[in-house]
């Protein structure tokens, strides 16, 4: 077992030295995201078993924080049901979407399929966007939505729309569905750019007759890089909702409506400054991410299979 070791090691330190130059190349990205990556995260779990307040040296609780968080805090409680909801019915719903238009405008000529990629690509790049959505909600008489409904005679009254609680998650969803039409529509316009189209012609040879197969078995693995971006994207936007939910409806939400884990994480962080409970919450959501990244690469793996 230990020549076996050596060996490898021997293997390794050879391999290092034959692409020193590229190791020497790319040593300053792995230095920057060492350190404003992996040790912040790294401090952060450290912080997750300890009382920090930061004025008071850290003390150690060990798992303290995580079990007030799942037994004892039910707004936390609230805040994980809230993100589920969120990442279940945005997050697929966005990234099919993102790869359905993907591929429709993809099959138009290039000059309009320029002006809808700009089209579907606006929402992620305006500024204010929520100002848009509160006119539309806006709780009087003169927000669009009150008035429409009024003069179609559908209510009679004005609905309070960003503070009842039965109409908050589902405006803050439509809104962040609206704005996640963006990074992943873009990468997977790129990836149908650039299947190789000979492909196509090998596979009807092999018999392949319809486009559902040519997507099934030519299109989708050759995009499995695009298609593992545009996952990553929708997982993180899905799970770290919070500004929408912060500048539309307010902070904190009428009976914690729309509270995030996000949301959570900003108010022991920034506002009461127990950095150990928020760093506690942080893992909890870092994991969480984590954990659905990994069943979406193995998901992704299968397709064309």
């Amino acid at each position: 077992m230990n020549v076996i070791r050596l060996k490898n090691w021997r293997y390794v330190m050879r391999e290092l030295l034959k692409n020193k130059h590229a190791l020497v190349l790319m040593a300053p990205y792995f230095i920057l995201f060492a350190v404003f990556t992996i040790i912040p995260v790294g401090m952060s779990l450290v912080l997750s078993f300890t009382q920090y307040n930061l004025l008071e040296m850290p003390r150690w609780v060990g798992w303290d924080n995580y079990a007030h968080l799942f037994v004892a805090d039910d707004v936390f409680l609230i805040a994980l049901k809230n993100t589920f909801l969120f990442a279940v019915i945005t997050g697929p719903i966005s990234y099919i979407a993102c790869f359905i238009f993907a591929w429709l405008i993809n099959e138009l000529p290039p000059k309009i399929r320029a002006v809808l990629t700009l089209i579907l690509y606006a929402p992620s790049i305006a500024g204010n966007t929520y100002l848009i959505w509160q006119t539309l909600f806006s709780s009087d008489s003169y927000g669009y939505m009150n008035s429409f409904l009024m003069k179609w005679g559908v209510i009679m009254e004005p609905i309070q729309w960003l503070q009842d609680p039965r109409y908050m998650l589902p405006i803050l969803m439509m809104v962040q569905l609206w704005l996640s039409l963006g990074t992943s529509f873009l990468a997977f316009i790129a990836g149908l750019q650039n299947v190789d189209r000979t492909l196509y012609e090998a596979g009807a040879i092999d018999g392949i007759r319809n486009r559902w197969q040519e997507l099934w078995f030519i299109t989708l693995p050759s995009m499995r890089p695009q298609l593992m971006f545009g996952a990553v994207i929708q997982i993180t936007s899905a799970f770290a909702v919070a500004e929408i939910s912060i500048y539309m409806i307010g902070f904190p939400s009428v009976d914690y409506a729309a509270h995030t884990i996000v949301t959570h994480l900003v108010d022991y962080g920034t506002i009461r400054f127990q950095m150990g409970y928020a760093s506690a919450i942080a893992t909890v959501l870092f994991a969480i991410m984590m954990g659905t990244n990994m069943i979406t690469q193995k998901l992704l793996r299968k397709v064309g299979d």
